[in-house]
């Protein structure tokens, strides 16, 4: 052997005594709690140990099958057990998961099995043919594998195996792979602007440094409860609270959806510690009867993937005055947490995104990429391990994302001469209005204060005098009347006259989501009012 030879082989044994991926964080919490309730689906209850053993020979499984380093392994899936087992052994593997949003069409889900190159697909009951149905509408894909899980596949689909079953005769020991932490271990799908949705790529290294800044500024332990309710697909649920939570050693209660029935049992039944909500959906939990009666044991709630209207979060903090409250505020791109604004800042700091998390430096920049004063709105940018490696088979999106070095998130806000961030508005959403920019957040505060009112989602549509009209969609409290010339009154006396809605519309709901954000595209696609 050469002394080149020695060096590169040395440098390889080193790499793997220093390894630190996603795979790894679960060995070690087997390690510390082999005992401790990792788990809890329904009733089923799963120590760390027996998650571990689990997902070693689901991995050799899936290696048995073809999936190694750097292929991508499809899932399609609500949350349950299985999707975590699959999770962690697609990364003990060194391969990429990609989780595909259960509420896609079949040809939105082909693009993304196409897009992607995915080699082996995954899913839970009743959703196998909607994945052969993509596959068939999918270009140049060749699929090596396809498991059920979470059930028995039927024998319509005779591809398919059952994977829980079929790796009950591997073996429990890991298998051992050469996994760097700068491979890329997720790629998750942005719904984005764009008519195609953007592929992001995030390393095992990109998302434990996201981890370790959720669990110091969420103020988060190994004895912690935690209510996983939003989708697994989306990464508020998956890398904000399910990968902390594998790391430290914490408990987990999985449910299939985020029903306010489900959740508020849940916390109850468990004494679940810990609980993250998008807005709609805390607001769907106030509005419950069983609210006040059912949440004492929470003590960190967690809000994020959307603005939350001010006056909903006075009523929380009202409402749940032992629970600390924790702004999450991010995106995809930065897997997914940016800043935190702590609980005690709640009040005092009503309406801000807090300051920067543990791992991220966060400033504000003007249309030619240079900083602005404080109280100055321009774009937010980041500069962060846990940001992507880029969007997949997209350089000059990446390149653009990431000039300057900083990410350039698309979000417009300001920073306070203490700090902290507001976010006044996503880049698509601020509203221009006769030649003057319009914040659709600034007019829904506005109009959450006023009584009777659900939940509200103010959009531009065209228009022929103002371009785009201020728009309210409103959608108001079960038995209270509406009076829409009431509502323009309570708006004269907080907003200039051009923010005041040229047009309101109440509907029964807003369309959102899985994972609670109002789908302002869909609306504005909705209510296009004809020219005058």
């Amino acid at each position: 052997m050469t002394l080149s030879d020695s060096s590169a082989a040395f440098s390889h044994t080193l790499q793997r005594a220093r390894r630190n991926t996603l795979g790894d964080l679960l060995s070690r919490s087997a390690a510390r709690y082999p005992n401790k309730i990792a788990l809890v689906y329904g009733e089923q209850r799963v120590t760390f140990r027996e998650l571990e053993e689990r997902t070693n020979q689901t991995a050799n499984a899936l290696l048995a099958d073809g999936v190694t380093h750097g292929l991508k392994v499809a899932i399609l899936s609500k949350n349950n057990l299985d999707f975590v087992i699959v999770k962690y052994a697609v990364a003990k593997l060194g391969a990429i998961l990609v989780p595909i949003n259960y509420m896609l069409t079949a040809h939105e889900t082909a693009y993304i099995l196409s897009h992607s190159e995915v080699s082996h697909l995954v899913a839970a009951s009743g959703f196998a043919e909607s994945l052969d149905a993509a596959v068939a509408l999918a270009n140049n894909l060749s699929i090596l594998a396809r498991y059920m899980i979470d059930t028995q596949p039927d024998q319509r689909l005779h591809m398919w195996k059952a994977l829980t079953n079929y790796s009950q005769s591997f073996s429990t020991v890991a298998p051992d792979m050469d996994i760097d932490d700068e491979d890329i271990a997720q790629i998750l799908y942005t719904s984005g602007t764009e008519s195609r949705p953007k592929g992001v790529m995030l390393t095992h290294s990109s998302l434990i440094a996201q981890y370790v800044s959720c669990m110091v500024d969420g103020s988060m332990t190994s004895e912690d409860i935690i209510i996983h309710a939003l989708p697994f697909y989306h990464s508020a649920q998956l890398n904000c609270l399910l990968g902390p939570g594998i790391y430290l050693g914490a408990t987990g209660i999985i449910l299939q959806q985020a029903a306010p029935d489900l959740i508020l049992s849940a916390v109850k039944d468990e004494q679940a510690t810990h609980l993250f909500c998008p807005p709609t959906v805390w607001i769907a939990l106030l509005r419950h009867p069983a609210f006040d009666q059912s949440l004492p044991s929470i003590t960190n709630g967690y809000y994020g993937a959307a603005i939350m209207p001010m006056e909903i979060l006075k009523e929380l903090a009202k409402r749940l005055p032992n629970t600390r409250l924790f702004n999450f505020y991010g995106q995809t791109e930065v897997a997914p947490l940016a800043t935190v604004l702590q609980p005690e800042d709640q009040l005092r700091k009503l309406g801000s995104a807090g300051k920067p998390a543990l791992n991220v430096e966060t400033k504000i920049v003007d249309e030619y990429d240079q900083n602005v004063p404080p109280l100055t709105i321009g774009e937010i940018v980041h500069r962060t391990p846990h940001a992507m490696k880029g969007y997949l088979h997209d350089p000059i999106r990446t390149q653009e994302a990431f000039r300057g070095g900083w990410f350039h998130s698309g979000d417009l806000g300001y920073l306070d001469e203490d700090g902290y961030l507001t976010v006044v508005d996503r880049k698509k959403d601020m509203i221009k209005s006769g030649g003057v920019n319009v914040s659709s957040r600034e007019v829904e505060e506005v109009i959450y204060e006023y009584n009777g009112v659900l939940e509200v989602a103010v959009i531009g549509i065209p228009d022929d005098y103002w371009i785009e009209a201020v728009t309210a969609i409103v959608v108001i409290k079960d038995g209270m009347s509406f009076d829409p010339q009431d509502l323009l009154e309570h708006c004269k006396g907080k907003l200039a006259k051009f923010k005041i809605p040229k047009h309101i519309i109440q509907v029964e709901q807003l369309p959102r989501n899985p994972s609670g954000k109002i789908l302002k595209r869909e609306l504005r696609d909705q209510h296009q009012l004809p020219s005058k």
